[in-house]
């Protein structure tokens, strides 16, 4: 193994990212002691040192980390291990260097690096990419790599084969995709009923919290993003769907849209710092009037039935745009999710946990080793599970104490309590009749 290649590995062995109201689960997807990828044979010498990497058909490279085969690329290419070496201009990409690497605030993990010259998108930007020589210096430059699949959004029309009589299909994502996620980043594909609240301000647009595509003029999030309650001025209020990163526009893929309404609950109280019924809704149009358009980052999540339950254990996945870890000044520009477990009532509202600040309008989550959850950011946003081959909105990101601490973990704002609260704001004649389609 390279140089470089052992202090990837090193590096990513000591970096433990904890936190809360963000995601940023620590696990690595490099295991110790693997230093030939996708089934490359390890040469050692007479004393036992690794020597070279033999790769099997259709991969190169000195660890086998090049899939010769691969000519396009899924989300934005961070799992893009393809032999591209040349940028969109033609010239031919400098080999990585760690320096230059860690000039651009990349994280040690498994980026796909090495001493090669291929394309890679090691800092989650938009598309593959890599270092070359210009007359002004070395410079970043995109490689012109077609992407797998391409996404056209449709306008919803009764011909059309994805949408059922009686509206879009809920809980539904591309599939194809799931290949692509094993750590910290996701992408809207995966979770199409993401959406990023901004506030404009006299400067510029500030992002706000999270939320979810619950119809397709509607959307959830927290009541305590909103701070000036019922004076909230709505008009200065947006909302994007499809949108993978906060700094970043893809008009193939987002929706952008104003607020025309904000329902904050009648109840929501934070007397006692705990936000209960910390929930609200938003309706969205476009200039032209309409609302959301289905495409393959842009669907709506499934509501669960009233008081509908989870029982202790239970795997779900939050995601959202908030702070890698407790104590950072800035958000993640990227969307993120993690993996946590839903904890029993009784167990978030013991002395050990929060006690009597859980009310029962709150379902607690975490990772098991408490490496991973929601931090300041991802309020709003979706804590969703997989029923019956469906996702659902199970919870809204709501408070906690710290990011990722023992005994603290994310809570969330019960979505299958609100129901009917649902029902009678936005006047949906029904939240789960698509289901039966």
């Amino acid at each position: 193994m390279s140089g470089f290649c052992r202090l990837i590995v090193a590096l990513a062995a000591l970096t433990v990212c904890r936190a809360q109201r963000r995601l940023f689960p620590s696990a690595s997807h490099h295991k110790p002691g693997v230093l030939c990828l996708n089934g490359g044979t390890s040469v050692s010498s007479l004393s036992g040192r690794h020597i070279l990497c033999l790769c099997p058909d259709g991969f190169s490279g000195s660890s086998c980390e090049t899939d010769e085969s691969v000519s396009c690329f899924d989300g934005i290419g961070l799992h893009y291990r393809g032999p591209m070496s040349k940028s969109a201009s033609g010239r031919e990409c400098l080999e990585w260097d760690w320096e230059r690497v860690r000039e651009i605030g990349v994280y040690p993990k498994n980026l796909g690096l090495g001493r090669h010259k291929h394309c890679r998108n090691p800092d989650y930007s938009r598309r593959p990419w890599c270092f070359v020589q210009t007359a002004s210096g070395i410079m970043k430059e995109d490689c012109d790599i077609p992407r797998c699949t391409k996404d056209h959004g449709s306008d919803l029309t009764a011909d059309s084969p994805t949408v059922s009589p009686s509206g879009w299909q809920c809980g539904q994502r591309d599939g194809r995709s799931m290949k692509v996620v094993g750590g910290a980043l996701s992408t809207v594909e995966l979770h199409p009923w993401m959406a990023a609240v901004f506030l404009r301000t006299s400067r510029a647009r500030v992002f706000t919290c999270g939320g979810s595509l619950i119809s397709t003029c509607w959307v959830l999030t927290a009541a305590h993003c909103f701070p000036d309650g019922a004076q909230t001025k709505v008009h200065k209020l947006s909302v994007f769907l499809g949108k993978n990163a906060i700094n970043e526009t893809d008009l193939q893929k987002e929706q952008e849209f104003s607020v025309s309404q904000l329902f904050i609950h009648e109840l929501f109280d934070n007397t006692d710092g705990n936000f209960n019924n910390d929930i609200a809704l938003l309706k969205i149009n476009s200039p032209d009037g309409r609302c959301a358009r289905e495409s393959s980052s842009v669907q709506t999540v499934c509501i669960p039935e009233p008081h509908q339950t989870l029982s202790h254990g239970t795997s779900c996945e939050v995601t959202g745009y908030g702070k890698e870890q407790e104590g950072s000044w800035y958000y993640s520009q990227y969307l993120r999710e993690v993996k946590v477990n839903v904890l029993s009532q009784e167990l978030c509202s013991s002395k050990a946990y929060y006690g009597n600040m859980i009310t029962e309008n709150m379902l607690c989550a975490g990772s098991p080793d408490w490496s991973a959850d929601a931090c300041k950011g991802d309020s709003g946003g979706p804590l969703v599970c997989l029923v019956r081959d469906r996702v659902f909105l199970f919870g809204v990101v709501s408070w906690g104490e710290g990011c990722s601490r023992e005994f603290r973990p994310g809570v969330y704002a019960k979505v299958s309590n609100y129901y009917h609260w649902i029902l009678e704001k936005t006047g949906l004649a029904s939240l789960t009749a698509h289901l039966r389609t």
